[in-house]
């Protein structure tokens, strides 16, 4: 019988640790590893394989490629995007679109409240203002006090539900959209469920937790924008074309809601040149909600169990495409 193939075609500029090939050879799976920079170097390092591994979010499969790769059951992306992945043409194929959002989901929680806090408390402009010497108390003043304000959550998947488990000294009124949660599941945390609108407009702040998909492609635009709260607080950690950024300029431009608290763009990376990065009213970190100690480690070794369940025939801990009729029968991880 022939060995169970993973082919890692995308490395995001690091190192694969020498533990993780050694113990996939002892559960019976063959990596082959190899920067792929064209469809040509793809599809035959990836032809005859059973997985196609991805490390970061380069996007160099198409739905092309992936008819080209009749062995392929699952395509792995470490990490929790798979906005470069062509999700439905993988399901359409019968492929599983497996990812690790467990090895970061704490790191995202932390930095998704940091920059809330970082908002509220005017943290980024008075560092700002103190570097140039100046002891202004009054200039940025502090917004709040947040408990007992109204926490939105666009999406609810596991990043929103840890930051309610953290926040809930706060006693914040907590709302919730997911067309895919259902509000039986929101109240096992103390959330609500409400509708776009009502959430956009009642909510003091306000937080995105959405994939990059076709239904998520500008969700909040400039209708949603205006429907909030002049004191209202926008933080996006998640992907950067959640919000249309040209209305989102406009809208922080004409003071519309108080502020926001972005680490996600759209394109990225930010252009020097880009509005937004001359606004006061706006925190800004570089796609760096999901980095942190520990992180790397953990990526690694969801990404081999989730390799190691799949050559075994379960099915992955996580995967996006929850329609999926797989090539390969598979059993539960139980």
């Amino acid at each position: 019988m022939k060995p169970f193939k993973v082919s890692l075609v995308h490395l995001d500029d690091v190192s694969v640790p020498a533990w993780v090939p050694e113990k996939l050879k002892r559960e019976g799976v063959d990596l082959f590893i190899q920067e792929c920079h064209t469809p040509e170097e793809l599809i035959q390092v990836a032809q005859d394989a059973d997985v196609v591994w991805l490390l970061g979010g380069k996007r160099i499969l198409s739905p092309e490629i992936l008819r080209l790769l009749p062995r392929c059951g699952a395509i792995l992306r470490s990490g929790s995007g798979t906005d470069n992945v062509p999700v439905n043409e993988a399901t359409r194929l019968g492929m599983i679109v497996a990812n690790t959002p467990e090895a970061q989901h704490e790191q995202v929680t932390d930095h998704t409240l940091a920059l809330l806090f970082s908002v509220v408390r005017q943290i980024a402009n008075n560092d700002r203002l103190m570097r140039t010497g100046a002891w202004e108390r009054a200039r940025y003043a502090p917004h709040g006090p947040m408990c007992g304000k109204t926490l939105g959550l666009v999406g609810f998947g596991q990043v929103p539900r840890t930051i309610c488990q953290r926040i809930s000294g706060y006693e914040m009124n907590l709302l919730a959209f997911d067309p895919y949660v259902t509000p039986d599941i929101m109240a096992k945390y103390k959330v609500r469920y409400a509708n776009l609108d009502d959430l956009m407009s009642q909510s003091d702040y306000i937080s995105l937790h959405c994939p990059a998909t076709r239904e998520t492609y500008h969700l909040i635009k400039e209708r949603e924008l205006r429907l909030m709260k002049s004191t209202a607080i926008l933080i996006n950690a998640s992907r950067g074309s959640v919000i249309d950024e040209s209305a989102l300029i406009r809208a922080l431009e004409g003071k519309w809601f108080r502020g926001a608290g972005l680490d996600v763009f759209d394109p990225e990376p930010s252009k020097p040149d880009n509005p937004l990065l001359k606004l006061e009213n706006v925190v800004f970190t570089p796609h760096i909600a999901g980095s942190g100690e520990g992180t790397s480690e953990a990526r690694w070794d969801l990404s081999v169990e989730t390799l190691i369940d799949l050559s075994r025939g379960r099915w992955p801990r996580s995967h996006v495409n929850k329609q999926v009729k797989p090539r390969w029968e598979l059993e539960s991880r139980e």
